[in-house]
């Protein structure tokens, strides 16, 4: 009640008052850098208990994993960060960051990854995420990428994706 009050006056001499809210961009940035560092403590810090985390389904990583695309939990979520996503991109991992646009506790991320794979193939492609915050941390998480793309930079032409086996040196 107090604190409506409060708004109410800023609001009438022309404030902008913030009362201890949470800079949605500021954590999905640092999410990110946490991203990085494949650090499971530090990972986790920034998801809910029962996060979510949608891909599309069959997207590459995924099939060369032999891992969800929806992940459900921090666990979850977490253990695909630090443990999982290594194994597929090894090397000269690079993201480069088109935009964080934020509105609210949802933050979209426009980028573009690259690195070398486990079976030396190069990969790039185009992403979207869209994160939505709960109290400050990550709720869900909805990934976009060209799938098509994906499958060809991880598998080649040889069409692997396309009939379900997974070269052995992505799966181990």
């Amino acid at each position: 009640m107090m604190l409506s009050f409060f708004r109410q006056l800023a609001a009438m001499r022309g404030y902008m008052v913030r009362f201890m809210t949470v800079d949605s961009r500021n954590v999905v940035q640092a999410a990110w850098r946490a991203f990085a560092s494949h650090d499971a403590e530090q990972i986790a810090a920034f998801f809910t208990a029962d996060a979510e985390w949608l891909a599309p389904s069959g997207n590459a990583t995924a099939v060369a994993l032999n891992a969800p695309s929806h992940m459900v939990g921090r666990e979850a979520i977490t253990q695909f960060i630090a443990n999982d996503f290594p194994r597929l991109f090894v090397g000269d991992v690079v993201v480069e960051f088109h935009g964080f646009h934020s509105d609210g506790d949802r933050v979209i991320v426009e980028e573009t990854m690259s690195a070398t794979l486990a079976n030396g193939n190069r990969y790039s492609n185009d992403y979207c995420f869209v994160f939505e915050l709960r109290d400050g941390l990550i709720h869900r998480v909805r990934e976009y990428m060209d799938t098509a793309r994906g499958h060809r930079d991880v598998f080649g032409d040889s069409g692997a994706a396309a009939n379900g086996t997974t070269p052995s040196a992505l799966a181990s």
